[in-house]
């Protein structure tokens, strides 16, 4: 039988075993072996990772149609689901096919997405939310129809409903910039777009949560506005969240989750911060902060492990990810804010399925390509390089009925976020098309 003081013993004689022989090598050699395993490690670490880290797949054909509700009451059939990445996808492919462009052969500006249909788009990913999702729904609803009014779709009979594309007297006090700037004299070729639509991504639910969307949006006349896309196999929360702003129509693009803990009508707070931090080619994000939270009483409430699993991830988080992503204080929260330019720098090289998939969000932000700054007569200045984050401290509480695991969950992320950096670092992940 194998004492304690031999398992002890057994390490302790191999090292000194190693450091004999290394004293016995001739140096050469030595250099020789340390590069060969150095050598050896990074290709074993890459070729690891290649097996490890995420890799999306490709959407279902079923999954780029969605269901809405009819004037008459009735559920529609599946209809097409508008896709700015596809077109934006075939264009860049495109471009790269034709490194010399024939005369009089047009290739549109890979960097411009197209005009958006819509002021604001809102994606909810969604998983059993029945028993959740009504009062987030109610929230929103009467937030978007005081501020943005519903874009103009015609009843049976062809006529527009009273409310179809404009905002009540709520919007007499604006945002500090959003409703003033799509006025401006830039934008009278093309009228701002107005309205707004809610696209649900239900995500294999195996509750009612689809019904009880459907019903929601037959009560309250949300006829093409509510739209629901069923994925035909999980994806997890990151999945449904990048699946869903591929195909929104918004000028402005939100997803908030369906549990409903961050207060909606803080969505002004989001735009007047995306706004302020946007660049010469209106890239900006702007994410929801529980960061000011820290020490109040919603937070002390919660259990001893929840809080040591959340400053535990932030330490590995200011470590793991880069300048900009590690300053920021609550890069987890379920409500963020982006520009219409800013998606092709993001979401067509997103990987992250998980939890983690928020980070990768962050990371691409930070590391997207340069884009010119203007001067006021036009000229050219300069360059800023990535898009500006701005980190907006929003009301928050605590729903019951989450899905998450806390300590298996947080594992999980701790590993992503390792397998997240490595991979970027290695180039295992790179800003290409797939």
């Amino acid at each position: 039988m194998v004492s304690v003081r031999q398992i002890i013993s057994a390490p302790v004689h191999l090292l000194w075993l190693l450091y004999e022989t290394a004293w016995a090598t001739p140096a050469h050699l030595l250099f020789l072996i340390s590069v060969f395993l150095s050598i050896f490690s990074l290709v074993a670490l890459y070729a690891g990772l290649h097996l490890v880290a995420p890799k999306p797949r490709a959407p279902f054909p079923s999954e780029k149609t969605y269901i809405t509700t009819n004037p008459d009451g009735t559920t529609s059939k599946p209809r097409q689901l508008p896709c700015w990445y596809d077109r934006w996808r075939a264009e860049s492919h495109l471009k790269q096919s034709y490194p010399t462009i024939p005369a009089g052969f047009h290739v549109p500006d890979t960097g411009v997405i197209e005009p958006a249909e819509v002021a604001m788009s809102v994606v909810i990913p969604a998983y059993n939310e029945a028993g959740r999702i009504i009062p987030t729904l109610e929230e929103m609803v009467e937030y978007l129809d005081e501020r943005f009014g519903r874009p103009a779709i015609p009843t049976k009979g062809g006529k527009l409903p009273s409310r179809a594309g404009t905002p009540s007297s709520g919007t007499t006090t604006p945002h500090r910039l959003f409703f003033k700037n799509r006025g401006s004299t830039a934008m009278t070729a093309r009228p701002p777009a107005t309205g707004y639509e809610i696209i649900i991504i239900n995500d294999e639910s195996k509750d009612r949560t689809v019904e009880v969307a459907l019903e929601f949006s037959r009560k309250h006349g949300l006829h093409d506005i509510i739209r629901v896309v069923t994925l035909t196999k999980n994806r997890g929360k990151g999945g449904g969240v990048t699946h869903g702003l591929r195909h929104i129509r918004g000028e402005y693009a939100i997803f908030a989750d369906a549990d409903g803990a961050s207060r909606f009508s803080d969505l002004g707070k989001l735009l007047e911060g995306c706004e302020d931090v946007v660049d010469g080619s209106k890239r900006g994000v702007a994410i929801g902060s529980r960061g000011h939270l820290v020490g109040s009483e919603a937070v002390v409430k919660r259990s001893m492990i929840r809080n040591f699993l959340m400053r535990s991830f932030h330490f590995v988080l200011m470590i793991l990810t880069p300048p900009a992503t590690s300053r920021i204080r609550d890069t987890q929260c379920g409500f963020k804010l982006f520009s219409r330019a800013a998606l092709p720098d993001i979401i067509p090289y997103m990987h992250s399925e998980g939890w983690i998939f928020d980070i990768e969000m962050l990371m691409l932000a930070e590391s997207a390509p340069a884009t010119p700054v203007m001067a006021s007569d036009g000229s050219v200045i300069g360059t800023s390089y990535g898009i500006k984050v701005a980190e907006v401290p929003i009301a928050w509480h605590e729903v019951e009925g989450s899905k998450m695991n806390l300590v298996q969950d947080s594992i999980k992320m701790a590993i992503g976020l390792a397998v997240l950096r490595a991979s970027w670092m290695l180039g295992v992940y790179r800003r290409r098309l797939t």
